[in-house]
């Protein structure tokens, strides 16, 4: 396996499913999903589209990267997290596992803590009021 991109989406509709893909696909590539109808945009953005049945059992399932990553996350979730974690954080939570599982073969230790330091300085800055404000649990009740 490569690398992998994740982000959270509003729905799965064409739409949201269509505007990751033209962030995070090549024009050229092939694109391999399950029969999902929402799809089927696949074709009009010059990727090549594989569609795989996953109703039936084979031993070349073609999306076990796919299933990998998905339980790995999962496990993330339930054995990390205990279940209880705060939505609104779960894209910095995949950001975070991506940009592990993407320099888990690495040997060089002191390219990942420069990447990390890149993505601090281009990351939004928040300032100390903001996250005390977030963290005091009586600006809840000024907030309504």
């Amino acid at each position: 396996m490569g690398r992998i991109r994740l982000q959270v989406i509003l729905d799965l509709s064409a739409y949201s499913l269509e505007t990751f893909l033209l962030d995070n696909v090549d024009p050229g590539s092939t694109v391999v999903t399950d029969g999902w109808k929402s799809y089927n945009f696949i074709e009009d953005m010059n990727c090549s589209h594989q569609i795989t049945n996953q109703s039936r059992y084979n031993d070349n399932d073609s999306l076990y990267g796919v299933h990998l990553v998905t339980s790995l996350i999962k496990r993330l979730i339930r054995g990390t997290f205990q279940g209880r974690f705060e939505p609104k954080y779960l894209q910095n939570y995949l950001d975070e596992y991506v940009f592990r599982f993407n320099r888990r073969k690495s040997k060089n230790i002191g390219k990942k803590f420069m990447r990390i330091v890149q993505q601090v300085v281009k990351s939004t800055k928040i300032t100390y009021s903001k996250i005390k404000w977030d963290m005091d649990p009586i600006s809840e009740y000024y907030a309504t």
